[in-house]
């Protein structure tokens, strides 16, 4: 079933040589990124109540990216999240105690980002974690060189790599 753009969506220019036409819609209580060029995808949106965050926040600090950035041996770190995506390993991190800067260099992510924050803060479960996010719309690269040194404990980078099919990273 082809999910139409709501009355409200927002058209989101890209370059004329390529065939992509992309929706940012409010569904609900929510934001969502539709790929109207492409009818068969969902929508996307980020959504920091899902069971895996659940599930990870549950495992605690010994869990690989609580250790991997020191939480497992300090309890509140100021972490900078340069490349925060959708803010699934920001939140969690901000979840099990820690203060998490998200940048996000792309206006559309960093809307959807706010909105998982709106959202976040409006849990009661979910508002304690999210007050310990902040998200902010830049380069990371532009965001550091402004910033006090010392002013984070910790800057976390989570490059994509593209997926080749191995069981193993």
């Amino acid at each position: 079933m082809r999910k139409e753009p709501t009355r409200d969506a927002i058209r989101i220019p890209v370059p004329q040589d390529r065939d992509f036409s992309f929706a940012l819609q409010e569904r609900q209580d929510r934001l969502e990124l539709l790929a109207a060029h492409h009818p068969g995808y969902g929508t996307v949106c980020a959504d920091w109540n899902t069971a895996e965050i659940a599930r990870r926040i549950a495992s605690g600090r010994r869990q690989p990216l609580a250790r991997a950035v020191g939480l497992d041996r300090h309890r509140d770190l100021r972490i900078l999240d340069a490349t925060a995506g959708l803010g699934r390993d920001g939140f969690i991190l901000a979840a099990l105690g820690a203060r998490v800067t998200m940048i996000e260099r792309h206006p559309i992510v960093a809307a959807l980002l706010h909105d998982a924050r709106r959202r976040a803060l409006a849990r009661p479960e979910t508002s304690d974690a999210a007050a310990r996010t902040e998200v902010v719309k830049t380069e990371a690269s532009q965001y550091l060189a402004q910033a006090i040194p010392g002013t984070f404990d910790v800057i976390y980078l989570d490059p994509m790599f593209p997926d080749r099919g191995k069981t193993a990273l």
